[in-house]
Order: C-alpha cells, then structure tokens, then sequence
C-alpha cells in the first residue's frame, strides 16, 4: 500500500497519491480512505484495471506535520474491514484500539 508524493513548489500542499495493491484489498469490492485530512470522512479510491484501488489528494503543508488515516475494505457480503497502510510513513495508538497509518506532509529536510 505504496504512498506517493509530491511536493509542489507553487502552493504549499503536497499532492498524495494514497495506492492499496490488489493483495492488501483481497477481496474487496470497494476501498474507501479515513483520515484526519477530511475529517474522518469516507473518500473512495477508484480501482484501476490490475486491481489496485488509487486516490489522489492535495494536503496542505502549512498546517499539521502529518495526518492519521486508515483504509476500510467493503466485502462482497458488506462485511467492513479496517486496514492500515503497509508502508506509512509511521503508525500511532488510535481511539478504537488498533493503530492508525501516519502521513507526513512537512518537507522533508
């Protein structure tokens, strides 16, 4: 669940492309992002033709350093799964028990 990002030099924001690969959904039918940065409400991710599901995003640089986020994965049966991201930046204590995926946005250096 690769994170990709981009600093852009005209807005202070950096543009993150949030990727979950089509083993980390498994069966999933639809894969939606949480995260501080729309304060906790759902963002679908669109699937794309090798299975993997993707949304981009610009976050602010000149707020928070980082944001909390998670993935939830909808089963075929409606059953909602809750995942982290395999490669986040880091991982802090969340409220329901479990971790939460950490992404930061300060400039690097």
């Amino acid at each position: 669940m690769p994170i990709n990002k981009q600093f852009l030099k005209s807005r202070p924001e950096v543009k993150v492309t949030f990727a979950v690969e089509k083993e980390a959904a498994g069966n999933a039918e639809q894969v939606l992002l949480l995260g501080e940065f729309s304060q906790w409400q759902p963002i679908e991710l669109k699937r794309m033709k090798n299975g993997e599901f993707k949304a981009t995003l610009n976050l602010p640089t000149d707020g928070p350093s980082h944001f909390e986020y998670c993935y939830q994965l909808v089963q075929p049966d409606g059953e909602t799964l809750y995942d982290n991201d395999w490669e986040a930046d880091d991982y802090v204590p969340g409220p329901f028990g479990r971790d939460n995926s950490v992404v930061r946005v300060s400039q690097p250096g």
